[in-house]
């Protein structure tokens, strides 16, 4: 018995793999033209710059859930997941043929969520919920919405950056989203400040939250609530690095090395805070409510 379990074993997980390679493979035959097209083709403007980022960190947790995957009881539903997959190929059929980009792109949670219930079961999609509410961020933001709010957001950044280093006794001044220190301007750009960067934090925070693993909805809740202050605070951070840097040290290292690494800096801050923050809210909230 135990020589006929040891054959077995090397076969079912060569199996699983060969299962794996074939679904990997198909997917990226399926949807390898459309993020070819959103990052760098036809639909490359509506890209935010963080939609890579959120497809790597999406397949690490998937393949962090491996594991609790493997261990689930074989319990299919083949016919929970053919209607789905239909679903997802009719959602990729329609948003490739009209150019729906935001359809294209959803069809992919359909579509990997059907695998997940085919594969174990409705307990194999619980078990992944987290990664495909994940991949939502991978979805462009409507034009509409993200200019809305990105230019109360640039305004409100460049008046906070402005107050604060007044009272720290510089040379400083506004007017909208152009902010004057001494003899330079620096304009707040929607990259610095936008919609868009406070989408991308928010995503990562969500990351922190889940891989903190607290069972508190009520904390989990505030502190997803509580990262968008932090996202606004670490903008500031960012705008008025890049203030003091090119005050200090001219106009032409604001503009080159600095203003990329103040992008570190936006999400060190961000990633401090949020820390701070969860901190905080062990101490405040009753114990019961903390964990």
């Amino acid at each position: 018995m135990n020589g006929v379990t040891t054959a077995a074993t090397p076969a079912g997980t060569r199996g699983d793999r060969l299962w794996l390679a074939l679904v990997v493979g198909a997917l990226a035959l399926a949807y390898g033209p459309t993020w070819w097209d959103f990052t760098v083709g036809r639909t490359a403007a509506d890209a935010q710059g963080h939609e890579l980022l959120v497809l790597v960190i999406a397949a690490w947790l998937f393949w962090r859930h491996r594991g609790d995957l493997a261990a689930l009881p074989d319990a299919p539903r083949h016919g929970a997941a053919i209607a789905l997959l239909a679903t997802g190929a009719l959602m990729y059929v329609l948003g490739r043929s009209q150019q729906f980009l935001r359809v294209e792109l959803l069809s992919q949670l359909v579509v990997l969520a059907a695998l997940m219930v085919g594969y174990k079961g409705w307990a194999a999609l619980r078990t992944v919920w987290f990664p495909l509410f994940f991949l939502l961020f991978v979805i462009p933001l409507p034009y509409t919405l993200v200019m809305a709010v990105t230019g109360p957001l640039k305004a409100g950044v460049s008046a906070v950056t402005t107050q604060l280093l007044f009272w720290a006794g510089y040379p400083m001044g506004r007017s909208g989203v152009v902010i004057t220190i001494g003899q330079y301007e620096l304009l707040v750009s929607t990259a610095c400040a936008g919609l868009q960067t406070m989408f991308t934090l928010e995503a990562l925070g969500l990351v922190y939250i889940n891989l903190k693993g607290w069972r508190s909805p009520l904390r989990n809740t505030l502190l997803a609530l509580l990262i968008v202050p932090v996202s606004f605070c670490a903008n500031v951070i960012r705008v008025t690095v890049l203030a003091l840097v090119t005050y200090h040290l001219g106009d032409d290292v604001g503009r080159g090395f600095f203003h990329g690494f103040a992008g570190l800096v936006l999400f060190l801050a961000a990633l401090l805070l949020i820390m701070a923050v969860d901190r905080a809210l062990t101490s405040v909230l009753p114990p019961r409510y903390s964990r």
